[in-house]
């Protein structure tokens, strides 16, 4: 949501993520503090919030994850409001092996849209 906000306003705040997410602030606050112990970002009260390198990266890899599922969500007929809440739920709670096979299958539908338009029937 920070690198989204960044990428969107040029900045991101703690009322911000509050309002995207559907958390409290005080929830927020606590959050990037951790995320700023453990290298993630650089918060400080009151102030603008950046994103290190590190967090880059990670923020990166979390933002092809969610594509991924949403993707594929959508192509089995999902709406995408419903994919998206969908998505939400479960992107933090899947492995990386996961990840990579749904990407291939993903990959490989786009390459064979006939595969979907029998799934989905007439």
């Amino acid at each position: 949501m920070i690198a989204e906000l960044v990428e969107y306003k040029g900045y991101a705040t703690t009322l911000d993520i509050s309002r995207h997410m559907g958390v409290s602030a005080p929830s927020v606050t606590k959050m990037l503090q951790r995320l700023d112990e453990n290298g993630y970002l650089n918060y400080e009260k009151y102030r603008g919030i950046n994103l290190t390198p590190k967090g880059v990266r990670i923020s990166g890899a979390i933002r092809h994850r969610h594509g991924i599922l949403l993707e594929f969500f959508e192509m089995l007929g999902i709406s995408h409001d419903v994919a998206s809440q969908d998505t939400e739920g479960i992107e933090h709670h899947l492995t990386p092996q996961t990840i990579r096979q749904l990407r291939k299958f993903v990959t490989f539908l786009r390459s064979n849209p006939r595969v979907l338009d029998d799934f989905r029937g007439p």
